[in-house]
């Protein structure tokens, strides 16, 4: 984040709005909502906070750390607003949600605290805090904080504004199917900033999808805490991600549906003979694991044991055997015995994941784990972990990448790389630049093209590897080789699932 560092170039109309987003999937879609909604309004979004008069965090509460960056860059705001008084910051999300009036306490100078299940009330809130009314608080309630309808409701947030040049991509879109959670895994502080498990009605969420086609969006990615558990009840009719996939199919200008995150428990025959027979549905599944140890699994109140996790592999194996998996871990959880982590690396060489984020433990307040469970495995154990288990599998994903050597792959071109970014190209006029876009089964591949590519689904022959980054040629851009150059064409970084 570029923060101010003297007198801000602000304008009177329209107001210009400067938004951070940190954490998952839904934190992007909640993004776009409260980006749409406050284009609507007039605001014109700027891509750095001294050119705003408008400071939106989109906050995160699964990590720590995700926490202690978001109030690192309030407090770098705090002399900033002294200055510029008719400033507005806001903090909305999970970490609102969670900490609530803490962050005005930690951080007086913000003006705004807005949960999950409120965004559709931010521009409202906004400018009421600009208008002088003070310090604006919005949150659901708690899971104990009244009758569960109520509660349920309080969270409820859908999505009626779309906005493709909100997006980082026209192309590609996130639809949100479900959410909340139920699970409540001890380690997991999303039941309480998310709120009750519910799915969206299939008819919503067909209108919505029939809304992206018709801005030129043609990949998209259903959204939930646990994707494949959504359930809807509706006269005495069940609709499940199965038949949600089969109606989304149908809807013409939609090329590609990935649906993620999934929980190992609810990967059902069904829904994987229902992704095997739509070829619009990506070969791509990420199941979280988070553990290979039976023992650390109970303490985590998963809900599954190893043993149904390789079951669930066999059966995403006899149906989908192309499929690319990939998964979550985490190190250092309460109690983690060293022979509890080699089990877990154990795990990762069995079942061979395209890809793994591997995190620390990072104690919750409001968790279980952080009411009941000890955080006793050291710091330096966590990272030691960490590092080895990131190594095993960046050595299988190099090892598995080079099976695409020499082999054509559809890729969905989503822009210039990161890579590209940095180095400044900009693919004026024409110029040749590293582009980058995913295969159906959601690998990173980068090549040399034209911006005239963006936002097609194009064969690029793949010719080098990386352990997160396939690297490629259109038939086209042969000739350009040698002006870009293989020294170009370097990954892009760690995939995200």
């Amino acid at each position: 984040m570029a923060f101010p560092s003297g007198d801000p170039v602000l304008t009177t109309a329209p107001h210009r709005l400067y938004i951070e987003t940190v954490g998952c999937q839904m934190n992007v879609l909640d993004s776009e909502m409260v980006v749409a909604s406050l284009r609507r309004q007039g605001y014109e979004l700027v891509e750095s906070a001294d050119q705003a008069d408008t400071i939106l965090f989109n906050t995160c509460s699964v990590r720590q750390h995700a926490e202690d960056k978001i109030y690192s860059a309030l407090g770098q705001l705090r002399r900033h607003k002294q200055r510029h008084p008719e400033q507005v910051i806001g903090v909305l999300g999970c970490m609102a949600q969670k900490d609530q009036r803490l962050i005005f306490e930690r951080a007086p100078h913000v003006d705004l605290v807005v949960g999950p299940g409120q965004l559709p009330q931010a521009a409202e809130l906004i400018e009421r805090a600009r208008a002088g009314g003070g310090r604006q608080l919005a949150v659901s309630l708690g899971r104990r904080d009244g009758p569960v309808e109520q509660i349920r409701r309080s969270h409820e947030t859908f999505d009626p504004l779309r906005d493709p040049a909100s997006r980082p991509t026209p192309f590609q879109a996130y639809l949100r199917i479900q959410i909340g959670c139920d699970k409540f895994c001890t380690y997991c502080i999303v039941p309480m900033t998310r709120g009750p498990e519910q799915g969206r009605p299939p008819e919503d969420i067909l209108a919505e999808a029939r809304l992206l086609a018709d801005q030129g969006c043609k990949e998209i990615t259903l959204l939930g805490q646990t994707v494949n558990s959504y359930r809807y009840h509706d006269s005495g009719r069940t609709t499940r991600l199965a038949d949600l996939l089969t109606a989304l199919h149908d809807i013409e200008g939609i090329q590609r549906l990935k649906f993620v995150t999934n929980f190992p428990r609810d990967m059902t025959a069904e829904l994987l003979q229902t992704v095997r027979d739509l070829p619009k549905c990506s070969r791509y599944l990420h199941v979280p694991l988070q553990s290979g140890s039976n023992r650390v699994l109970q303490r985590m109140k998963r809900g599954y044991t190893v043993e149904d996790y390789r079951e669930m592999m066999a059966r995403i194996r006899e149906w989908l055997p192309e499929a690319a998996v990939s998964s979550d871990f985490i190190v250092g959880f309460c109690g983690e015995t060293e022979d509890d982590f080699q089990q877990s690396v154990q795990m990762v060489r069995e079942c061979r994941f395209k890809s793994s984020f591997v995190f620390k433990y990072s104690e919750r307040p409001g968790t279980k784990a952080a009411e009941s469970l000890p955080d006793d495995v050291p710091e330096d154990v966590k990272r030691r972990r960490n590092r080895e288990l990131l190594a095993l599998q960046d050595a299988i994903s190099e090892e598995d990448n080079r099976r695409f050597l020499g082999r054509p792959v559809e890729v969905l071109v989503e822009g210039p790389s990161r890579s590209a970014e940095k180095r400044g190209e900009d693919g004026a006029d024409g110029a040749v630049l590293q582009l980058t876009g995913r295969t159906h089964c959601d690998r990173i591949v980068v090549f040399p093209g034209t911006r005239s590519l963006i936002g097609e689904i194009l064969p690029i022959s793949i010719c080098d590897c990386t352990a997160h980054t396939l690297i490629g040629q259109t038939t086209a851009s042969q000739a350009s080789h040698e002006v870009v150059g293989l020294s170009a064409l370097q990954p892009t970084g760690k995939a995200h699932s």
